[in-house]
């Protein structure tokens, strides 16, 4: 086998491969004799078939057979002699072969770079704190409370936020229609429970009174033949009920799951505090991804930008149909989406083979308890199936390789902070949520000349 080196440009590598025809005969050989000392063919013993009648029967097969391996091994040659990385798989194109003649092909790739990271320890980030309000812990606990709100019967009509006990039978061009008519349905008015404009015909009503209500059902009511029409409903006031909410007290506490209104204060508090130390994190990494994509210009694999570009623009493309293009980009042509959008998917590449290549060279390591506690973490999003949840990721090594990967990145994005100089600033809670790019927005409305904010999705490489 002879394997030649045709090209070196930047990443990429191209071979020509050259398998002698008496190296492939010799296999194919080798391969028929094995067949026939286990075939079984009416007429003949075992091991006893002609080596003429089993390469008549088996021969196509086998040469496939001798074919692809022959390729698997001077493609591997190619690449493992040369002590290549390959950033995806390798593009192989058989040039000529024939029956008793050599087999020629190419081996096209492209090479991981090497990559130089940064001192880390001269980075230096701002990392925004804000501590967990009193006032959003105590609208947090006057929701609990609603919640659990109860309510007592009233002798006045029915106002907004009141519960109004009801029959009702509902009518389409006179007729009756399947599903629109209940007995003793209790009603929070102003819940928007019901279809648009029925809940407001019901105020001012009070017990005992009969009603017409009037509707129009939305045009994208699940059921067609009430989509976008008219409809009345004959409906019987029976009760009106005043809503209170609960006390705050230990009692709603307890009715939550806490021993204690204290201890329920302290659950909210903290899992807002989380919230908060989330955001602040996310935050965070993103300055942090900035300063090294500043830091770090490598070339990078444009099969891997061309991939990655592939995904971000059919994702564009899907919301683009579904309306849900950014406003930013609404204006824009074709043309200068796709060449920004690129420009995203080299910034990602290059960001996701930096923190590789520090990931592994500090081995940083994804253990079974990080696993175990995503895979936790995924099946809460599920109560109730938690143990489809388990099951899945157990028999699909795709799925639980994408709990890995953002596992594996943030403890490399972990290892990278404790290096750098991170100085905490205090916020408030409003700054805290804000978008950067609606402040970058703000500052640019009171700068002159106006400066244009960094697009959203190129902030984030991940």
């Amino acid at each position: 086998m002879q394997v030649t080196e045709t090209n070196a440009d930047g990443l990429k590598r191209e071979f020509k491969v050259v398998v002698p025809a008496a190296q492939l005969e010799a296999r194919t050989e080798s391969r028929l004799a094995e067949i026939a000392r286990e075939v079984k063919l009416p007429g003949f013993r075992p091991g006893k078939v002609p080596l003429k009648i089993v390469r008549q029967k088996y021969g196509a097969s086998i040469m496939g057979e001798v074919l692809e391996a022959a390729v698997n091994e001077g493609t591997g040659s190619a690449i493992q002699d040369k002590g290549l990385k390959p950033a995806m798989q390798p593009k192989v194109e058989i040039t000529s072969y024939a029956e008793g003649k050599d087999l020629e092909f190419t081996v096209a790739l492209e090479v991981l770079p090497e990559i130089t990271a940064m001192d880390f320890a001269t980075l230096s980030l701002e990392r925004e704190k804000a501590a967990a309000p009193e006032g959003e812990i105590n609208d947090t606990l006057a929701r609990i409370a609603e919640r659990h709100e109860g309510s007592e019967t009233v002798e006045r009509a029915a106002a907004a936020g009141d519960v109004v006990v009801i029959d009702f039978v509902g009518k389409k061009d006179g007729e009756a229609f399947a599903g629109g008519t209940a007995e003793g349905y209790s009603l929070k008015l102003g819940s928007n429970t019901f279809i648009p404009g029925f809940e407001d015909q019901l105020v001012g009503k009070s017990a005992g009174d009969a009603v017409v209500v009037e509707v129009t059902f939305p045009e994208g009511y699940g059921n067609e033949d009430l989509a976008g029409k008219p409809a009345t409903f004959d409906v019987t006031v029976h009760e009106v009920r005043a809503t209170k909410a609960a006390e705050m007290d230990d009692e709603l506490a307890k009715k939550v799951g806490m021993d204690s209104l204290d201890a329920l204060k302290q659950a909210i508090k903290d899992e807002l505090t989380r919230e908060l130390d989330g955001i602040a994190r996310t935050k965070l990494k993103r300055v942090l991804l900035d300063q090294l994509a500043a830091n770090h210009d490598f070339q990078v694999p444009e099969g891997m930008v061309e991939q990655e570009f592939e995904a971000i623009w059919k994702q564009i493309e899907q919301d683009k149909e579904a309306g849900r293009l950014d406003p930013a980009d609404a204006d824009k042509d074709e043309e200068t989406l796709k060449t920004e959008y690129r420009t995203l998917a080299e910034r990602r590449v290059r960001l996701g083979l930096l923190l590789a290549d520090v990931g592994q060279k500090n081995e940083v390591t994804v253990t079974q308890d990080d696993l175990n506690k995503a895979l936790i973490e995924e099946a809460r999003r599920f109560p109730g199936q938690e143990h489809l949840v388990f099951q899945y990721y157990k028999n699909n090594q795709e799925a639980l390789n994408s709990l890995r990967a953002p596992i594996f990145e943030d403890k490399v994005i972990d290892f990278i902070l404790e290096l750098a100089k991170v100085t905490d600033k205090e916020v408030s809670v409003e700054d805290l949520r804000k978008d950067p790019d609606e402040a970058g927005e703000e500052k640019a409305e009171e700068a002159k000349p106006k400066k244009k904010a960094t697009k959203k999705k190129a902030e984030s490489a991940e």
